[in-house]
C-alpha cells in the first residue's frame, strides 16, 4: 500500500470513527455531516469523497468486498450454503481482529436508526450479487441466489445475537450455531 493509500485510509478511519462517535452521543438524526466534518478536522467535501452518503459512515467497511473476493477463492467444495458460509465465517473471523467497540456501534446504530435499516437492505443484495457472480456458474444462479439469501440472513440473526450480548459472544461461534441450526450442517 502506498503512502497515498495509507494517508486516505487514515482518513477515511478518523472520519468514520468520529462520525460514530457523533451518532451514539448525539443521535444520528440529530447529527450533520458538517458535524462530522468539524469533529474530524476535514472539510465537508472529504467527508464525501470518502463516504458519498450519510449513511455510508456507518456502513462502510471493507468486509463486503473481502468476502466477495474470498468466495471465489474457496474451494468449489459442499454445497452453496456451505461455501458461502465458509466464506461469511472467515469475514467474522477477520472482523473479530478489528475494533469490537466501534462494530457494536455501527451495529447497533444499524438497528435502530429507519433509514440505515433500509441502506442495510440494499447492502445485503449487493453481497448476495457479489456471491453470484463470484461463484460464477450460470446453471446455477437461482439456487446460488438463493441459498446467499439464506446464509445472510443466518448472518444477520448472529449479529443481532451478537448486538445483544455486548459482544461478549464469540461472533464467528454465533453464526456457525445460527448456520448448522439452519442447514444442519456444520461449518
Amino acid at each position: 500500500m502506498s503512502l497515498r493509500d495509507r494517508q486516505r485510509a487514515e482518513t477515511r478511519h478518523r472520519i468514520q470513527r468520529q462520525a460514530i462517535r457523533l451518532f451514539v452521543d448525539r443521535g444520528y438524526d440529530a447529527t450533520t455531516v458538517n458535524d462530522v466534518a468539524a469533529a474530524a478536522g476535514v472539510s465537508a467535501m472529504t467527508v464525501y469523497r470518502h463516504f458519498p452518503t450519510k449513511e455510508d459512515l456507518v456502513l462502510y467497511d471493507d468486509f463486503d468486498q473481502l468476502a466477495a473476493a474470498t468466495i471465489g477463492e474457496l474451494p468449489a467444495t459442499g454445497s452453496l450454503a456451505d461455501r458461502i458460509g465458509r466464506t461469511v465465517l472467515a469475514t467474522f473471523d477477520l472482523a473479530g481482529t478489528h475494533d469490537r467497540e466501534l462494530l457494536l456501534d455501527r451495529l447497533r446504530l444499524m438497528i435502530s436508526t429507519p433509514a440505515l435499516q433500509a441502506r442495510h437492505l440494499d447492502s445485503q443484495y449487493r453481497l448476495q450479487e457479489a456471491f453470484v457472480t463470484g461463484i460464477d456458474d450460470p446453471t446455477a444462479e437461482f439456487q446460488t441466489r438463493a441459498a446467499a439469501g439464506a446464509v445472510l440472513g443466518v448472518a444477520y440473526t448472529a449479529l443481532l445475537r451478537w448486538a445483544a450480548e455486548d459482544g461478549e459472544s464469540s461472533l464467528p461461534e454465533l453464526f456457525r450455531e445460527a448456520f448448522t441450526s439452519t442447514f444442519g450442517q456444520s461449518l
